[in-house]
């Protein structure tokens, strides 16, 4: 079966190896981050819809998942804001019905928890990963650009509000962007919100891809340690997942699976595939060859991202 709305399993650096699922259009949310892996926002919008039909999701999962697999976690998450699919109560509630040994995870932007409907459709989720990455509404516009009816006092206070309902684990993402939201005062001001919200664990990120906004630096090592130490205990930096052979299929497909989500490097691939570098390489020019694919240079290296 050729997949349209899952994708993996994947080796993540924070959920060991999880398959994802999409539930809205490519770049559908209702944020359009600076710092985006997967480019700028193509329909920013806070409507709640199906979107994707929901039967269609669930036959790809039941197709998947007979053959048993082994998976920390079932995640959705994708290019797009997942709660915006109405849907993903539905969604959840089938797999543990029906796969109650896999563990399911949610990865947003946590604006749409505001909504009592959406805290209720979240039951079935064992782990709930939101972010946030500013401390003001000035560093909230700026970086992440949000559709017109989202202010930021209001969304911050849906994360402490939902902290103290939601019954499973809570984690936060904090992506740190040189220059915009790494000084003290901002550190500071973030620590002061993320004080008032019941959470496990603060997951501190930065920048090692492309971003869909050009010039935008990530922290060196020093400076993520220095902003861990104003988190607190509870902080961590997000380390790279050295995995297992994941994908099956012949080789091109499963460099095309790997680049459908973010771009990659190289090396990259090589630690998510173990195919050797001499066979990436052919395939990566093959793709380019045919016009479905572009290079980027970028600090950590040359990026390759498939063209939509």
């Amino acid at each position: 079966m050729n997949f349209k709305h899952i994708f993996g399993p994947v080796p993540s650096r924070r959920l060991g190896l999880s398959l994802g699922i999409d539930l809205v259009p490519y770049k559908t949310c209702n944020l359009n981050c600076i710092y985006c892996e997967c480019g700028r926002t193509t329909c920013l919008t806070n409507r709640r819809d199906e979107y994707i039909d929901s039967k269609e999701i669930i036959d790809e999962i039941k197709s998947f998942l007979k053959s048993r697999r082994e998976l920390d976690y079932i995640t959705f998450s994708g290019a797009g804001e997942p709660l915006l699919n109405s849907k993903i109560g539905e969604i959840a509630d089938f797999l543990k019905t029906n796969y109650p040994k896999y563990k399911l995870a949610l990865l947003t932007n946590g604006i749409l928890i505001s909504d009592n409907k959406v805290v209720k459709e979240l039951k079935n989720i064992d782990l709930v990963i939101p972010s946030l990455d500013a401390g003001s509404e000035k560093v909230f516009k700026r970086i992440n650009r949000p559709c017109g009816s989202v202010r930021f006092n209001e969304y911050v206070e849906s994360l402490r509000k939902f902290s103290k309902i939601f019954e499973n684990e809570i984690w936060l993402e904090v992506f740190l962007i040189k220059g915009i939201n790494d000084s003290e005062k901002e550190l500071k001001l973030m620590k002061q919100i993320i004080d008032n919200i019941e959470l496990s664990k603060i997951q501190l990120n930065t920048i090692d891809r492309p971003t869909a906004e050009s010039g935008l630096t990530g922290l060196n090592h020093d400076e993520m340690l220095k902003a861990e130490s104003v988190f607190g205990d509870k902080a961590e930096i997000i380390g790279n997942f050295a995995g297992e052979k994941v994908f099956k299929g012949d080789n091109m497909t499963t460099v095309i699976n790997c680049l459908k989500r973010r771009p990659l490097t190289v090396k990259d691939i090589a630690d998510i595939t173990f195919l050797h570098v001499n066979e990436i390489n052919k395939i990566l020019g093959n793709l380019e060859e045919q016009g479905k694919l572009i290079s980027m240079k970028e600090e950590r290296g040359l990026f390759f991202k498939l063209i939509k």
